[in-house]
């Protein structure tokens, strides 16, 4: 009985060692497989990882994206508006040069007999600053036949001249000039009171004189106006204050109309 036993013992012991063994080797090659199927998943989490990454920075150009063409999008509005209001302007300069080329052939001819209006003008008026006038009017006469001289600036200085011809009858003036007289010339002073009287004065005070619109000549003035014309003169160079003043003025005369 007691061999029995023992033989039973060893033959449980033997069968115990070679289960165990075999569950040894089970659980490793499990754990392994654990291992293996853990490593795949991290791989897999890894690649997962990467796309998501790879995703949001796709998505991120593409707000990018999104936004930079919504701003061209309003640029490119802005220069539509900028180049309709250019084309406009642009039809609107052509058709100013139109008008322009059609107010040049028409004022041109305007300016050139303002200019001779005021060549007979000069000549016809009272013998006053008779050279810088005429000097004036000759520099537009020359000034119209210039091609590097605007139409607006030719007819700037013709406006000019006439607001000079205009201000000569409103104003006081003293100046010393060349008088010809009787195939002599000297030095005199001259007041001008406006276009309606022109007198002078000889330097040493002694001789007067009188432009007589009338016969359209210089006539001796009376001593009794040598004070009068002396203020004038002071006045006029602000030497003085203003003050009234008496001034010969030529009588009118009367037309008369002939009928033949």
């Amino acid at each position: 009985m007691q061999l029995r036993t023992r033989n039973l013992l060893a033959a449980a012991m033997l069968s115990a060692g070679v289960v165990m063994g075999a569950s040894a080797a089970t659980v490793d090659g499990a754990l392994d497989q654990g291992v293996n199927r853990a490593n795949k998943a991290q791989q897999s989490q890894q690649k997962i990882d990467s796309v998501d990454n790879s995703i949001r920075a796709s998505e991120r150009e593409y707000r990018g994206l999104v936004k930079e063409i919504d701003g061209l999008n309003v640029y490119v509005t802005q220069l539509n508006k900028q180049l309709k209001a250019q084309q406009d302007e642009l039809a609107s300069i052509e058709a100013s040069i139109k008008n322009v080329t059609l107010v040049e052939r028409q004022i041109t001819p305007l300016m050139l007999r303002m200019i001779d209006a005021i060549d007979q003008f000069v000549a016809a008026d009272v013998p006053f600053l008779a050279e810088e006038r005429s000097k004036r009017v000759a520099n537009l006469k020359n000034m119209m036949g210039r091609s590097d001289v605007t139409v607006a600036e030719k007819y700037r200085k013709v406006t000019e001249a006439y607001q000079a011809e205009v201000d000569y009858g409103r104003t006081i003036e003293s100046y010393r000039g060349t008088l010809d007289t009787n195939g002599q010339s000297r030095e005199v002073d001259f007041l001008r009171v406006g276009r309606i009287s022109l007198m002078y004065q000889s330097l040493n005070g002694q001789e007067l004189g009188v432009w007589n619109t009338t016969s359209n000549q210089w006539e001796a003035l009376d001593a009794s106006f040598k004070s009068k014309l002396m203020a004038g003169i002071r006045i006029a160079r602000e030497q003085a204050a203003p003050d009234l003043i008496k001034v010969p003025v030529a009588a009118p005369s009367s037309a008369q109309q002939e009928t033949k």
